[in-house]
This record gives structure tokens, sequence and C-alpha cells, in this order.
């Protein structure tokens, strides 16, 4: 029997004798490395041949290897497109609105009602539900992932936390049809027709458990890695709000109008909750097999998941994952939003003494200079259950690189669309809503403000990226309030010196000015509060972005102007909304590109290799394109060309004849 096949980590052929040994050499021993033993060792691998090593369940390396599949492009790519469908149908839904009803008394009153579900979109949505709930689902996932013994702790946060939640906004929405007149009062006094107001907020305060149930099911699902369902509750809902307008929009007015708030804010609930049924349905109960929980610090980040959700032997445990939706983090977050939302309540309080229609012109600019905002914080929607799931095991450094690199594009993606905002927002407003009831001078109103609000558009953008750094781990901190209470103080007073000499404009710079100051805020206090990110380096990508929106802003204003001056009406509305938006999105990466930005596309990071252990001895690979290419294009030096490798010498065998 051949000797070799019996010797460890070898196959059943002899090995190959040693480069330009005589034949009949001695082959070269092959031995196995060592296994490795201790806190980092890792079980044998059983894969065949040729197949990547399978991750461990609920570890940080399948997220890694996910993101590195193309996970977290399809996901965006996924919400990115719903959201813009989202979007569309909100622009149609103001058209809607502005086309039934224009821009007067009757509109400004149901946009003081209109706060209400502004408010809590934000705080049971976009920012509070999910800042809360998202860390405490995913340390619920990480523990399930180890295998901990007892009952599943995905269910028991749904069961300890869902039922409080329904009872206390069903409280509040009840408190809120009560107090509907006050409120109303409070929030614009000078209103022409404060019953028609008080009536909207009624129907519009069912949305506060409705929008609270829907944001439940969107963190849920998002911790999950489940991302279609939770992106599509804004198509059902603007479907909601339009259909209920052109139904019932002869007969009720501007009601109609707050009635399909309740019945869109319906749909969103029932939008996810077959996904989140199922996902709740088919979870995985313990067994004996793998009920023993995986010791700390044995590579998979589940000692940190350990330390997060307790010790894992019973009630403490789940305890700790519910605590994480309660107490000081609650409270902390939810402080948050409100004063974050406060600008809004700013905005109404200042526009209700100026003349009517004044409040419809802010709404209106304000619902489209969003959109680009919108749609870059969708990047940050999808990454951060991984940042989160990431903290939770302990991988500290990916969750900062995910985070700068979330900001960069973020920053990118909505100064692309502030600069097409600037450049044609007149004729963007005439092609969107100057029809029906809305006139030549409404358009001029809302253009000027939106042009004002599209310089807020980087700091509300930065503002809604670092928050979710400081609450991702599901720690309570008290800074982003305060960096938020900073910038609602400033927006207040400078509103309140400017809304005389300059209106609605006036107002809109205020808003700005406020969420800049707290954008900057957040960004110096990351560190020992948040993720620590390299605070320099975003503020230096930051300013290239600036620079290269600056030059496409320019470029686009001027072909916007041309092609409006070459044709009448809307058609040459409708050419310069075309030609600003193509010269902004060719300037602005090219204006980058000198500058070695890191917002443009980078090239993918290679396939993890194989262990240092297993890895073929030899010289290293200095003729792969990173090794010599990429590395003088960063460092401005010129490329070096790569070794030739030499070519065998052959001598002339001659005959001793």
């Amino acid at each position: 029997m051949n000797q070799a096949s019996d010797a460890p980590g070898t196959t059943g052929t002899a090995p190959p004798s040693r480069p330009g040994a005589p034949p009949g050499a001695t082959p070269l021993p092959v031995t196995a490395p060592a296994p490795r033993t201790g806190p980092d060792a890792t079980p044998p691998r059983t894969e065949a041949p040729g197949t990547a090593p399978a991750p461990r369940p609920g570890s940080a390396d399948d997220a890694e290897r996910g993101e590195g599949g193309g996970f977290l492009a399809r996901a965006a790519l996924l919400t990115g497109v719903l959201t813009a469908a989202g979007a569309l149908l909100g622009l149609l839904r103001d058209q809607t609105l502005a086309h039934l009803f224009g821009a007067d008394r009757d509109t400004d009153a149901f946009l003081v009602a209109w706060t209400v579900p502004e408010f809590a979109s934000t705080l049971l949505i976009e920012d509070g539900m999910a800042l809360v709930l998202v860390p405490a689902f995913s340390v619920a996932l990480a523990r399930r992932a180890r295998g901990t013994s007892g009952p599943d702790p995905v269910r028991a946060l749904v069961r300890a936390s869902l039922p409080r939640l329904g009872l206390a906004l069903s409280g509040v929405a009840l408190l809120l049809v009560v107090m509907a007149p006050t409120l109303v009062g409070a929030l614009a006094p000078g209103l022409p027709d404060p019953e028609l107001a008080v009536d909207c907020t009624r129907l519009t305060a069912t949305c506060l458990l409705s929008f609270g149930l829907a944001g439940y099911c969107g963190a849920a699902l998002r911790a999950h890695r489940s991302f279609l369902a939770p992106a599509t509750i804004y198509v059902a809902y603007n479907v909601g709000i339009i259909t209920t307008m052109l139904v019932l929009g002869g007969r009720w007015g501007v009601r109609s109008a707050a009635a399909g708030v309740a019945i869109g804010g319906l749909l969103m609930v029932l939008a996810q909750l077959p996904a989140l049924w199922v996902r709740l349905r088919g979870a995985p109960r313990p067994t004996a097999a793998t009920g023993a929980p995986r010791p700390e610090g044995d590579g998979s980040g589940g000692g940190r998941a350990a330390r997060l959700a307790g010790d894992g032997s019973g009630a403490g445990a789940d305890d700790r994952a519910v605590r994480l939706a309660g107490g000081a983090l609650i409270a902390s977050v939810l402080l948050f939003g409100v004063c974050r939302q406060s600008q809004v309540l700013i905005e109404r309080f200042l526009g209700s003494s100026l003349p009517a229609g004044a409040i419809s012109h802010l709404n209106y600019a304000q619902k489209v200079a969003q959109m680009p905002m919108v749609l870059s914080l969708m990047l940050c929607t999808v990454t951060f259950p991984v940042v989160a799931r990431a903290l939770a095991e302990g991988h500290t450094e990916k969750a900062r690189r995910r985070v700068e690199r979330d900001l960069t594009l973020a920053a990118a993606v909505v100064l692309i669309g502030a600069a097409a905002i600037v450049a044609c927002a007149p004729q963007l407003v005439h092609v969107l809503f100057q029809r029906g009831a809305f006139t030549a001078a409404d358009t001029a109103a809302t253009a000027g403000v939106m042009r004002v609000y599209a310089l807020g558009l980087l700091g509300h953008t930065l503002v809604g990226a670092l928050v979710r750094t400081y609450f991702s781990a599901g720690r309570p901190t008290w800074y982003p309030l305060a960096a938020m209470s900073a910038g609602i103080v400033a927006t207040a007073v400078l509103g309140a010196l400017a809304v005389g000499p300059f209106g609605v404009r006036g107002i809109a710079a205020a808003n700005a000015t406020g969420i800049t100051l707290a954008a900057v805020l957040l960004l110096c206090g990351t560190g020992p509060r948040s993720v620590p990110i390299h605070r320099r380096r975003v503020a230096a990508e930051l300013a290239k972005t600036l620079v290269a929106a600056g030059c496409a802003t320019g470029a686009a204003l001027l072909c916007a102007r041309w092609a409006d001056a070459a044709l009448p009406g809307v058609r040459g509305a409708a050419a310069a909304v075309a030609a600003a938006v193509l010269v902004v999105t060719v300037v602005f990466p090219l204006v980058l590109w000198p500058l070695r930005a890191d917002a443009l596309p980078r090239r993918p990071a290679p396939a993890p290799g194989p262990p240092d252990a297993a890895r073929a001895p030899g010289p290293p690979d200095v003729t792969s394109p990173r090794s010599w290419t990429d590395r003088a294009r960063e460092g401005g030096r010129r490329a070096a060309r790569p070794p030739r490798t030499p070519r065998p010498v052959t001598r002339k065998r001659t005959d001793a004849r």
C-alpha cells in the first residue's frame, strides 16, 4: 500500500519532487499544518473541493459575504425603485390636491392638520420606531442564531412590546381627537378657518395607531433583512389618499384628503402584515442540537451578542432584549424626533401670520425639495440593520467602514438633486403644479421657496444618516437631542427675524440654517457616543461633493435658461428640466473624478483568499492590477512595469561522437 495515502492531510498520490531534482530523487515530504487550538480555533472543513466554506449562521461573516454577493446592492435597488415610486405618487398626491383645491384658506386648514401625519411618520416610521426596534430585533436575532435555550427571543420581544405599543398609541390618538381645537389654536393662531382644520385634524389623528403599527412591522422586517414589504408602504399610503380625494373630493372638499390619510395608514399596515406573519411563524425553534450557547470569544461575535442580550439562560436574557425597546432609549429617540419635527411647527406658526396661501407654498416647495433627501437616505435605511447587527456582534470596524461609505454616497445623491432643483426650480414647479387652481403667481412663490430649501438638503441628509450611528448600538444617548435643540433654537430665532422682511423665503432660510447647524454638531460629536468614524476624512469627502455640486449648478442653470427661452409654455419648462438634470448628471462626476472622491464607483474588493496556513508558498503576485496600477494611480506616481518572468534557458544537446 502506498504510504503517502495514509499520511494525514495528503491525497492518495505521491507528491512531486523538488523542482530541478534528478530523476529518482526522494520526494519532498508533505505535511498538513497543525490544527489551531484555543479561542480562535475553527471547525475542520467538510465542503467539497473548490467550494467556499459555509459561513456560520448568524455571524457577521455571512453578512459580509452577503454584501459581497450583492445583497445590499439588490436590497438598495429594490428599496430605491419602490421609494421612487412612492415619492412620485406623493407628487401626484400634491398635484391632485393643488388641482382640486388650489392654494387658499382651505388647503392651509388641511396642511395644519397635515402636521399630525408628518409628525407621526417621523416618530413612528422613519426615526423613532426604527432607531429603537431595529437594534432590539438585531440582538434578538443574534441570540436566536447562537441557539440559546428557552423561548424564541424574537417572538418573546414581539409578545412583550407589541400589545403595549398598540394600547399606548390608541390612547394618544383618542386624546388627540378630543384636544383637536386646542392643538389647532396652538399651531396656527391666525388661521382664517379653524373649524375646518379641527375636522381635518380629527380625521388624521387615526394615523397615530396605523403609523405606529406600520413602523413596528417595518423595523422587524428590516432587522430580518426583508426590505420589499417595508418599501411599499408609501405606495399604498399615497394610493389611498389620491383615491379618496378623487372619489369624495366633490362632496367633502378638502376633508376628503384628511380621510385619505386615515385610509392610507390602514393600507400601510396591511401591506406588511403577511410578510411579518411569515417571518414570525417560520422562526426556528431551539433544539437540543442548537441549545448550547457558543462561548464568548469564539471569533463569531457571539460574546458581544451575549453581553447585549443577557446571560442566555432564561428570563434574564429576554428581559434584556425587551429593555432595549423601553426606558431611556425610547425617551431619547422620541424626544429627538419631536425636536427635529418641530421645524415644521415653527414654519406653520410663522406662516399663519402671512397672507393666505403662504403655508401651501411652503408645503409644496418642501415636498418637491425633499425628494432627493428621501432617495439619498434610502441607502442608510437598507444598511442600518447591517450596522446594528455588526455592533451587536462586536464588529466595530465593519460598522465604521459602512457608515463612512453611506455618508459619502448619501451626500453625493442629495447634492445632485439639490443642484438640479436650484437650476430649474421655476420650470419644475410649472411642469408639476401650474394647472387648475394653481396660478403662475403660486409657481413663482413656490419656486423661490424651493431654491432656499435646497440649500439645507445636505444638512437634512446628514442628520438622518448620522443619528443612526448614535442609536445603532441600542444604547440611550442624549447628545443628538442637544444638537437638534441647538438647530431648533437657531431656526426659531432666525425665522422670527426674517419672516417680516423676507416672508416665506425667510422661513425657508431659517430652516436650512438650523438643520445645517444640527448636522455639523452631530458630525463633530461622533466618537465614543456613536460609531467611531474618521471625522476629518468624512469632512474632506463632503467638501469635494460640495465643490462638484457648485460647478454642476452653475452649468445647469445656464442650460435651463437657454432651453426655457427656446420653446414656449410648458414645453420649454419641460425641456429646461430635462437639460438641467442631464447637465448635472454629467458635470457632477466629471468634477469629482480629478478630486479622487470616494463617492465615485470603486473597484470591488477581491474575494477573500485561503488562510495563511493553506496558501501556496511563492513570491507575491506582483502582476495583479491592484499590486502596481492601482497603487500608482492612488499615489500619483508613474506606474512601474511588472517584472518579466525569466525565460527558461535550454542548451543544445551535443552528441559525443
